[in-house]
């Protein structure tokens, strides 16, 4: 077909095939699609409303992907769905009036407008929302079962309260100095009952399984490190001159004879019991104060010590030597981790040194430090000292079985593991969220709504009060109710699900969401699970992916997923941040990019490129005043790729006579490019793919307008695998050219994926740098299989070595052939 477009017209090739791909569901897939299944999931996005450029860098990526492994043969599972339920619609309700619902499909087709004019593609039918009754119907079967199998159980738990809005507050809305974000007021610490899920009867076999995820290690050591498995013992502390006695937990059982104070957490049940009247007054000032604080700021090393403590006025008896130790309260220990009490050995651990010199407290070591030793607390590993019957045990690990059998031989400790992790508080005092299916009976306590009865959905005419609280508080009509057991009165339960409880399972549902007598379909699930590939931001790192991996192991467990299916994203990948001005950009800081703005200047595929090409995918980058320019670039090299392809180049020489040698190196170009972005695209190296294409384009344009000119087929092959391998990252533009110059019908996207040539691919010869010391003293040209002992003739022999080397004796030779040869002298 005869090529006669010269200009490159973005926003028309762009909107024409967008247009076509929606309509031809070009990337719907069937569930018994007979291609090898692989299943591509970017993080479904909260609609805040239209895309911005963390959005296009993400979904570029996921993108990419579905389009590459398309063309290499297999049958991708690209769906989309909206994390819809959130406090920002919540909000925007109570300032306006406007019902979540009505805000929150208005920012879905906002958003769902931006991801099309990126070019992403997606397998529209099976769109799923977190607000659909469907799914939310089945998010309560699922707690329901759940409660049933002793998943979901209730119990008291503090919370944030606000007490000029007279509600609670979810952590986001608590604002740094501890004030809420509407009123004001100081946040305080309340006693609630809540739902929570037991999270923790996965904690040991979730911690093991890390080991074999292909995830980043930085995610893997995250996760670890929230689960905090530990291993040491807990034993009892009696009063002194009191009949009350302290339970604590300890990984360093050995050095308890270092032992020279002891601190439990404000919330402790004996801080009432055991402060002497003496010191009373202080302690509950110290109390009163710590409950204003939130536990990132408990947990804080920054903060002053001598003003994170106070004296009780009791002392505690060590067991292992007698000795009457006092009891402080810090706000450092929290009553969440452990016996909420611990034994301090400042001869051992860091803090608690710093905590003996802030209060003038004794210091004990346990273990004996190396003879160079100048810090202060000693971590590691030697023999025991100043411990009475365990001083010259010759390790740490010796000494802790040691004195952990002496403690299980007197009847007052033992062995035990404790987890950092704590289960999960699902319980959120918000309305737009979905509800917990529960009521409550004077009779019966708490009664799940029948299944058949399901969804339980929030009332339309609801009050949004200015103060926050939920409306289903103060709604009669939903608020009362009758027991499904003995059909007497009884209270619905208005507290809503946390979002997280949302995105834990919704890639299962992905697999069959048309499926109406289960929340997931046990085939759909077994065909496409887990997930191949999964995409997102590092900040979901601990509490979505360790949510997820619960409920798909829960899931598993009560029948609804296979059994075998324990992990739900075979693989991980998080991609950087963009920061603006040293912050990461956000709709909350208000320096957004917007991509319309390229969309309808450059076009999608300047745009994708520059985010390919800016850096490593897994890297943060900063958008600055220079990045446009970046961009621009983008968009001229997309231009020069146009010319090239429709033939409209400058100084164009093409024809079809006999091969020239320059036929056979751009042949063999093309196979190497072949092998080059394949390698890329696989280990996730986009930017330097797109400078592998840049390079390419150069050397064409070179072969074009040489003397002798192009060979029309040679020039052909290496224009459409040039097109074929840019397809995934540029769709558009590629899509259009191949029209162009094959005519209407397959697609570039039909196309199988290139396969380079091995032999083709090999290179006949090197470049060899040498160097004498560490210094570049000569570049020699060398067989590309050469060997160690003939790369070192070669580097030695050379006029520019011998000159420097200067009859000197040659100490070491470090050859690495084909690429360097570095002689030491």
């Amino acid at each position: 077909m005869a090529v006669t477009s010269s200009m490159y017209e973005p926003q028309a090739v762009e909107a024409k095939w967008q247009a076509r791909w929606a309509e031809q569901g070009s990337y719907e897939i069937d569930n018994d699609d007979p291609r090898p299944p692989y299943y591509v999931l970017c993080m479904y996005p909260y609609p805040s409303g239209a895309a911005h450029q963390g959005h296009v860098r993400n979904y570029t990526f996921g993108d990419l992907l579905v389009r590459y492994r398309t063309m290499q043969g297999y049958g991708v599972l690209s769906p989309i769905g909206f994390d819809s339920f959130g406090l920002p619609a919540e909000n925007a309700a109570i300032r306006t009036g406007t019902h979540p619902r009505v805000f929150t499909d208005a920012r879905m087709e906002e958003l769902k407008a931006s991801l099309r004019g990126m070019g992403a593609v997606y397998d529209w039918r099976r769109e799923i929302h977190s607000h659909d009754p469907e799914f939310m119907r089945w998010n309560q079967v699922i707690f329901q079962r759940f409660l049933k199998a002793g998943l979901a159980y209730r119990k008291k738990a503090p919370v944030n309260w606000c007490p000029g809005c007279q509600t609670v507050l979810a952590n986001e809305q608590v604002l740094p100095d501890g004030t809420c974000e509407r009123s004001g007021d100081v946040v305080v610490k309340r006693d609630l009952e809540q739902w929570f899920f037991r999270i923790t009867a996965y904690a040991d076999e979730m911690l093991e399984a890390l080991d074999d995820l292909d995830w980043p290690e930085r995610v893997k050591t995250m996760q670890r490190n929230w689960i905090g498995r530990s291993e040491g013992a807990e034993f009892e502390l009696t009063i002194a001159t009191t009949t009350h006695s302290i339970r604590v937990y300890t990984t360093r059982p050995d050095t308890s004879f270092g032992m020279t104070f002891v601190v439990l957490a404000p919330e402790h049940p004996l801080v009432a019991q055991i402060t002497t009247p003496d010191h009373q007054a202080e302690v509950d000032a110290f109390v009163e104060r710590v409950r204003g604080e939130t536990d990132i700021e408990r947990q804080s090393t920054t903060t002053d010590l001598e003003k994170r403590g106070v004296f009780t006025g009791a002392y505690a008896i060590n067991p292992f030597n007698g000795a009457a130790v006092p009891v402080y309260l810090a706000d450092y220990v929290l009553m969440t981790y452990g016996t909420g009490a611990i034994m301090a050995v400042p001869g051992q651990d860091q803090r608690d040194w710093d905590f003996a010199v802030a209060y003038d407290l004794p210091i004990i070591r346990t273990v004996q430090p190396p003879p160079d030793w100048t810090g202060e607390a000693y971590t590691g590993d030697g023999s025991t000292i100043n411990s009475a019957w365990l001083t010259g045990t010759p390790d740490v690990r010796t000494a802790k079985v040691a004195a952990i059998d002496w403690l299980e031989a007197q009847g007052i400790g033992e062995r035990k593991v404790n987890y950092r992790l704590r289960d999960w508080l699902v319980s959120r005092q918000r309305f737009w969220g979905c509800p917990i299916p529960v009521v409550y009976c004077p009779v019966h306590n708490i009664v799940p709504v029948p299944e058949s009865d399901l969804p339980v959905l929030a009332p339309d005419d609801v009050e949004f009060r200015p103060t926050g609280e939920s409306p289903l508080r103060y709604h009669p009509g939903f608020l009362n109710t009758t027991c499904p057991i003995c059909g007497g009165p009884a209270e619905r339960e208005t507290d809503t699900m946390d979002t997280f409880v949302d995105s834990s399972w919704y890639f299962l549902r992905f697999c069959d969401p048309w499926i109406s007598d289960a929340p997931i379909n046990y085939d759909a699930v077994e065909h496409w699970m887990p997930v191949d590939q999964y995409i997102g931001g590092i900040e979901h790192a601990i509490l979505h992916l360790l949510y997820a991996r619960f409920y798909t192991r829960a899931l598993a467990d009560l029948g609804f997923a296979p059994k075998g299916l324990r992990e739900p994203f075979k693989r991980l990948f998080t991609q950087g941040m963009i920061r603006m001005g040293g912050s990461k950009m956000s709709k909350s800081k208000g320096n957004l990019i917007a991509p319309s703005k390229y969309y309808d200047t450059v076009g999608a595929d300047s745009l994708r490129l520059f985010h390919l090409f800016v850096g490593p995918p897994n890297e943060d980058f900063d958008w600055s005043e220079q990045t446009d320019d970046v961009i621009d670039g983008c968009h001229r090299f997309l231009a020069r790729v146009w010319r090239l392809a429709s033939g409209t180049a400058n100084r164009l020489k093409v024809g079809d006579r006999a091969p020239l040698p320059s036929d056979y190196e751009v042949e063999k170009g093309t196979h190497r490019l072949v092998d080059r972005v394949t390698h890329e695209f696989e280990r996730w190296s986009y930017n330097t793919a797109v400078a592998a294409f840049m390079e390419f384009v150069n050397e064409l344009y070179r072969y074009v307008q040489a003397d002798d000119g192009a060979r029309a087929d040679t020039l052909a092959f290496a224009v459409d695998t040039l097109l074929r391998l840019m397809a995934p990252m540029v769709p558009h533009i590629t899509a259009e050219l191949w029209e162009l110059r094959h005519g209407e019908g397959e697609t570039v996207h039909d196309q199988p994926w290139p396969v380079a040539d091995p032999d083709l691919v090999k290179v006949d010869t090197e470049t060899m740098v040498v160097q004498v010391n560490g210094k570049v003293r000569d570049r020699l040209t060398v067989a590309a299989d050469v060997g160690e002992d003939d790369a070192v003739a070669l580097a030695l022999q050379s006029p520019k070595v011998q000159e420097q080397v200067a009859g000197r004796p040659v100490r070491r030779v470090i050859a690495r052939p084909p690429k360097l040869v570095n002689v030491v002298v």
